[in-house]
Protein backbone atom coordinates (compact mmCIF):
# COMPACT_ATOMS: atom_id res chain seq x y z
CA UNK A 1 0.00 0.00 0.00
CA UNK A 2 1.50 3.65 -0.98
CA UNK A 3 1.94 5.47 2.21
CA UNK A 4 4.08 8.70 2.64
CA UNK A 5 6.99 8.92 5.33
CA UNK A 6 8.11 11.75 6.66
CA UNK A 7 11.73 11.78 8.88
CA UNK A 8 11.66 14.86 11.61
CA UNK A 9 15.02 15.90 12.16
CA UNK A 10 15.86 19.39 14.22
CA UNK A 11 15.63 21.90 11.44
CA UNK A 12 13.81 19.82 8.81
CA UNK A 13 11.31 17.26 7.56
CA UNK A 14 12.65 14.50 4.89
CA UNK A 15 9.54 13.21 3.12
CA UNK A 16 9.92 9.94 1.21
CA UNK A 17 6.60 7.91 -0.51
CA UNK A 18 7.27 4.21 -0.38
CA UNK A 19 5.11 1.10 0.72
CA UNK A 20 3.72 -0.61 3.29
CA UNK A 21 3.49 -4.26 3.66
CA UNK A 22 -0.15 -4.89 5.55
CA UNK A 23 0.75 -8.29 6.22
CA UNK A 24 4.32 -7.65 7.60
CA UNK A 25 4.42 -4.11 8.38
CA UNK A 26 7.46 -3.39 6.35
CA UNK A 27 8.23 -0.80 4.97
CA UNK A 28 9.96 -0.87 1.66
CA UNK A 29 10.44 0.99 -1.51
CA UNK A 30 11.81 4.27 -0.20
CA UNK A 31 12.07 6.79 -2.26
CA UNK A 32 13.27 10.46 -0.85
CA UNK A 33 11.98 13.77 -1.80
CA UNK A 34 14.47 16.38 -2.62
CA UNK A 35 17.49 14.32 -0.39
CA UNK A 36 20.42 13.00 -1.69
CA UNK A 37 21.34 10.22 -0.20
CA UNK A 38 24.79 9.72 -1.96
CA UNK A 39 25.89 12.59 -0.47
CA UNK A 40 23.85 13.36 3.18
CA UNK A 41 23.01 9.83 4.06
CA UNK A 42 20.34 8.42 5.25
CA UNK A 43 17.72 10.78 7.25
CA UNK A 44 18.01 8.72 10.32
CA UNK A 45 21.56 8.57 10.27
CA UNK A 46 21.69 12.67 11.04
CA UNK A 47 22.60 13.49 14.41
CA UNK A 48 19.38 15.65 14.78
CA UNK A 49 16.98 12.59 13.93
CA UNK A 50 14.06 12.89 16.27
CA UNK A 51 11.19 10.38 14.86
CA UNK A 52 9.84 9.37 11.82
CA UNK A 53 5.87 8.85 11.02
CA UNK A 54 3.69 7.88 8.37
CA UNK A 55 0.43 8.80 6.53
CA UNK A 56 -1.76 6.66 4.37
CA UNK A 57 -3.67 8.63 2.09
CA UNK A 58 -6.98 7.99 0.21
CA UNK A 59 -9.86 10.63 -1.43
CA UNK A 60 -8.27 13.13 0.93
CA UNK A 61 -8.76 11.57 3.77
CA UNK A 62 -5.45 10.49 6.16
CA UNK A 63 -4.34 8.34 8.79
CA UNK A 64 -1.19 9.11 9.95
CA UNK A 65 0.58 6.53 11.93
CA UNK A 66 4.56 6.25 13.69
CA UNK A 67 7.00 4.09 12.19
CA UNK A 68 9.86 2.38 13.67
CA UNK A 69 13.53 2.71 12.44
CA UNK A 70 16.17 -0.44 12.75
CA UNK A 71 18.87 1.80 13.10
CA UNK A 72 21.32 -1.44 12.57
CA UNK A 73 19.38 -2.81 9.11
CA UNK A 74 17.76 0.53 8.15
CA UNK A 75 14.27 -1.44 7.92
CA UNK A 76 11.21 1.32 8.35
CA UNK A 77 8.02 -1.08 9.71
CA UNK A 78 5.20 -0.26 11.89
CA UNK A 79 5.07 -2.84 15.07
CA UNK A 80 1.70 -5.28 15.05
CA UNK A 81 -0.37 -3.45 17.24
CA UNK A 82 0.21 0.22 15.31
CA UNK A 83 -0.31 -1.88 12.30
CA UNK A 84 -3.97 -3.33 13.55
CA UNK A 85 -4.53 0.37 14.86
CA UNK A 86 -3.60 1.22 11.04
CA UNK A 87 -6.12 -1.49 9.29
CA UNK A 88 -9.12 -0.30 11.77
CA UNK A 89 -8.84 3.37 11.14
CA UNK A 90 -8.67 3.14 7.57
CA UNK A 91 -11.32 0.64 7.56
CA UNK A 92 -13.41 3.43 9.48
CA UNK A 93 -11.83 6.35 7.70
CA UNK A 94 -12.00 4.88 3.64
CA UNK A 95 -15.17 2.72 3.94
CA UNK A 96 -16.86 4.23 6.55
CA UNK A 97 -16.81 0.88 8.77
CA UNK A 98 -16.72 1.01 12.31
CA UNK A 99 -14.41 -0.92 14.00
CA UNK A 100 -16.58 -3.15 15.85
CA UNK A 101 -18.00 -4.15 11.84
CA UNK A 102 -14.93 -4.42 11.13
CA UNK A 103 -14.28 -7.35 14.30
CA UNK A 104 -17.67 -8.81 13.58
CA UNK A 105 -16.89 -8.85 9.92
CA UNK A 106 -13.76 -10.78 10.57
CA UNK A 107 -15.26 -13.24 12.82
CA UNK A 108 -17.85 -13.93 11.03
CA UNK A 109 -16.89 -15.37 7.82
CA UNK A 110 -17.40 -18.44 7.13
CA UNK A 111 -16.22 -18.98 3.19
CA UNK A 112 -20.18 -18.66 2.38
CA UNK A 113 -21.33 -16.15 -0.53
CA UNK A 114 -24.74 -14.33 1.26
Amino acid sequence: MPITLNDELSDEVVTATARLNLASGEIGRIEYQDWDVASRGLPWEQDDYEFTSGTLSNAGKDVEFGVSVNRTTGQYSVSADELLEIKVKAAQLFAGISGSELASGAHGRNGRTH
